[in-house]
């Protein structure tokens, strides 16, 4: 007997956004990361810029774009898939089960959610800027950090969800050759 697929509850936009000098794309890089240290913990842990697929996001690729303005003031450009990751994931705060969502769909309070992974080059970034409610509204503070783009670099910090810092920590080379001008 197949398990069916559990259902898709919620979905992200990510970015692994990356500072290459396009002139030499095999320099030195860096990585843009937000540091994350909630109110109720000392310990803080890295996350790369993004956040959930809101409903006005026409794509996936509109919301990195949307997120990455948001809590950066920042433009990116270069944007190439990189990377899923799928967790288990429960809504709170959903309608009595069994009442339509505004789609239509019955809502699912437990399923999954499936983080997308792009990796971009930073345009520009401009922190007075930066919107949204990581910043209206914080809950802890959220401090945009630079790291090298390097396997002690990547490793050197508690970066979130650990499959993406796993998989950054394997692939630096082939991460960085996503952005490669002879890839298109």
């Amino acid at each position: 007997m197949r398990t069916p697929p559990r259902p898709v509850v919620k979905r992200t936009a990510r970015a692994i956004l990356l500072e290459v000098d396009p002139a030499d794309p095999y320099g030195p890089a860096s990585i843009v990361l937000i540091k994350r240290t909630r109110p109720d913990s000392p310990h803080p842990y890295w996350i790369t810029p993004g956040g959930g697929v809101e409903r006005d996001d026409r794509t996936v690729v509109e919301a990195l774009h949307r997120e990455v303005d948001e809590e950066l003031g920042g433009k990116v450009v270069d944007v190439v898939p990189a990377f899923v990751d799928t967790v288990s994931h429960t809504l709170p705060h959903l309608p009595h089960p069994g009442t339509a969502a505004d789609d239509g769909t019955l809502p699912h309070p437990h399923g999954v959610k499936v983080q997308h992974f792009f990796v971009c080059r930073l345009a520009s970034m401009d922190l007075s800027r930066r919107h949204g409610p990581e910043v209206d509204e914080p809950n802890g503070k959220y401090e945009v950090v630079r790291v090298p783009f390097t396997r002690e670099g990547v490793t050197s910090v508690n970066v979130v969800p650990p499959s993406l810092r796993a998989y950054l920590a394997a692939n630096i080379e082939g991460v960085r050759a996503l952005l490669a001008p002879d890839l298109a």
